[in-house]
């Protein structure tokens, strides 16, 4: 079985390009400390590496 990772949206995006905000969108964050579960696989890890000064990321099993 994958491991999963839960992602919460901890800083405001205001003030940022508007690419970061659209990378935050496709992660289904939809407002501020909005947590998510994804599968670890390296497209989540790469938009979680773009915003990763706007998220907060735990692995969970």
């Amino acid at each position: 079985m994958a491991s999963k990772l839960k992602v919460t949206w901890s800083k405001s995006a205001i003030g940022y390009e508007e690419r970061q905000k659209r990378t935050i969108r496709a992660l289904g964050l939809k407002r501020l400390h909005h947590t998510v579960e994804h599968d670890d696989t390296p497209a989540v890890r790469g938009m979680m590496q773009k915003v990763r000064h706007l998220v907060t990321v735990e692995e969970i099993e």
